[in-house]
């Protein structure tokens, strides 16, 4: 491993609507192969990396109690979306040789193993990509959240968050051709300004645990490896200094 990196355990949040490409619904397959092809680069480095990918691509929990669904159902069937896409992502690393296990908050163990914290930290020491799907298992719950709790139950030393974008900015950047992009941000600063870019509770959860978040472009071929040794933009959400 690179004594010159910072992070040595990651954990990688990405939305389900990133699976997407271009695309209107769905997976598309050459987007999932650029992501494994980022997350692979990430382990040959030396790094331990874990992962929470979003449903929305599929089914979004709080889409379907809009439309009158009882929302505690509609976030399971989030949740199952939520497997999915996660399924697919495994499928897609072991395609480039990755050695990589899905654990689920919702225990299918015809599919994928269940979410056992120790089994998981192992995985991980093993050199494994480890995917958490289903969030945290309880309706009412963002994956943000999920993997806030994850990337603090397996000890990381980052948060990344993988967007449309590369960063934090003052306004919808795709919407607002004047909106600044921030360097740095406090978790206070996050929160205080209603920054919609993770939810406040998964914020919240990263500042009480003292882990950072960084907020990147995912869609960038190579940005994942880059932002971790520094070299690629991005926002680093963190104490205030």
């Amino acid at each position: 491993m690179d004594d010159a990196l910072k992070y040595r355990r990651v954990l990688l949040k990405i939305s389900g609507e990133a699976l997407m490409g271009n695309l209107a619904y769905g997976i598309d397959w050459d987007t999932v192969t650029m992501i494994s092809e980022q997350i692979r680069a990430v382990r040959d480095m030396g790094v331990q990396i874990c992962l929470v990918i979003g449903g929305g691509n599929i089914f979004r929990g709080k889409s379907g109690a809009t439309m009158g669904m009882e929302r505690a159902s509609a976030d399971y069937m989030g949740m199952l979306a939520t497997i999915i896409n996660s399924l697919a992502s495994q499928q897609s690393l072991e395609g480039h040789g990755v050695s990589t296990r899905v654990l689920s908050a919702i225990p299918m163990t015809s599919v994928c193993e269940p979410f056992i914290r120790r089994r998981a930290l192992r995985h991980l020491e093993k050199g494994r990509v480890v995917i958490f799907a289903g969030g945290t298992g309880n309706p009412f719950f963002t994956t943000d959240t999920a993997a806030a709790l994850r990337a603090v139950e397996m000890g990381c030393d980052a948060l990344l968050k993988g967007t449309q974008v590369d960063g934090v900015y003052s306004a919808d950047p795709q919407t607002t051709p004047d909106a600044v992009r921030y360097d740095r941000l406090s978790y206070l600063d996050m929160l205080s300004n209603d920054l919609k870019v993770m939810d406040a509770s998964a914020v919240s959860l990263a500042r009480e645990n003292k882990i950072p978040i960084l907020v990147f472009c995912i869609h960038d071929p190579g940005a994942l490896p880059q932002v971790l040794v520094g070299k690629r933009e991005c926002t680093i959400i963190s104490e205030a200094e």
